[in-house]
């Protein structure tokens, strides 16, 4: 990783000199998952993904599901690019943890979210560590925010599920908060999820990625908080 250093963390809002496609019709999917039959696409988003421990963990629990990791930063999504490479090439012909079905792209979730997904597509969207922001004058960064959460709620089928995890409480309070007050989401708890056979994705979320690992070598605290997408009838 000495050869991939960045900041910790970008600046949504500046140009990034992105690559996206119209809408997602002009995706190509099979270009990121070439070891699967064409016309798969993604189930799984995880946004803001780092250095990519949730995404390729999730993999060969879900061998028949493809896995979409999206990171902003050059460097980083450039090693997750080459970490999925190396692992396809090393578990080539085991047929559950081949890697074939997880792949990166760099985008700005925050901008270009409906432009990968077609609507009611994704069964889960993690947000795992994000940004804090502290400064109040930075929320409107934040990950999870009242006009997001339309566009969260449009990629999500019902039923779908959303994950986040925070080391920050007053994070923590923020998401769960605007989740709670959107109509088209309701909590779930972990108890419900891991009785759902969702066990292995919350152990997952705790425990696959570099921030969470950090903060259990550090004695902090996670803060879990899961939402389920809701049909509301149109009156």
């Amino acid at each position: 990783k000495r050869f991939y250093r960045q900041r910790a963390h970008a600046n949504p809002f500046s140009d990034h000199t992105l690559d996206y496609p119209k809408s997602p019709r002009f995706m190509d999917w099979h270009a990121h998952y070439p070891g699967v039959a064409p016309g798969k696409k993604p189930e799984f988003a995880d946004i803001g993904c780092g250095f990519g421990g949730l995404s390729i963990a999730l993999a060969p629990l879900f061998p028949d599901s493809l896995i979409l990791g999206m990171e902003i930063r050059v460097q980083v999504s450039q090693y997750v690019q080459d970490r999925i490479t190396a692992l396809r090439t090393a578990n080539a012909g085991d047929p559950k943890a081949h890697y074939q079905n997880v792949s990166i792209v760099r985008a700005n979730a925050m901008k270009f979210l409906p432009n990968y997904f077609e609507k009611a597509s994704l069964s889960a969207l993690f947000f795992l560590f994000p940004d804090p922001h502290f400064k109040a004058r930075k929320h409107k960064a934040r990950i999870i925010s009242p006009t997001l959460l339309a566009e969260y709620a449009f990629v999500l089928r019902p039923g779908g599920i959303v994950y986040t995890i925070t080391d920050v409480k007053d994070l923590h309070d923020w998401m769960r908060t605007h989740l709670e007050n959107f109509p088209l989401f309701e909590t779930v708890s972990e108890e419900e999820l891991r009785a759902e056979g969702k066990g292995e994705i919350v152990d997952a979320v705790y425990t696959s990625t570099e921030e969470g690992k950090k903060v259990e070598r550090n004695k902090g605290d996670k803060w879990l908080a899961c939402f389920r997408r809701i049909e509301v009838p149109r009156i």
